[in-house]
């Protein structure tokens, strides 16, 4: 399935370790396209994975994670406003 993680970190006194792991994990299984955003291609089992590795660092009171989820990247639409970030995956 495709998938795009974007997860939003307080920058309380602990929100700069927590922002550095999530970052890792996510950057284990997917591909940074902006700031707090990724995206690609896992099975259902490795999202359950990352889901899991991530349980740890999210803190249910302070961080939000969202995940959208998609049978392939070409049912969706991407559009560019502003300056285009080659590091992005192409839609059409």
């Amino acid at each position: 399935m495709y998938v795009i993680l974007v997860y939003d970190i307080k920058l309380d006194e602990k929100g700069p370790k927590v922002l550095r792991n999530v970052f890792k994990i996510c950057k284990r299984y997917l591909t940074h396209i902006q700031n707090s955003t990724f995206e690609g291609e896992l099975t259902k089992p490795l999202l359950e994975k990352l889901r899991l590795e991530l349980k740890e660092y999210i803190r249910e009171d302070r961080d939000s994670l969202l995940v959208f989820e998609s049978h392939h990247e070409r049912f969706l639409k991407k559009h560019f406003w502003g300056m285009k970030d080659d590091k992005t995956s192409n839609f059409f």
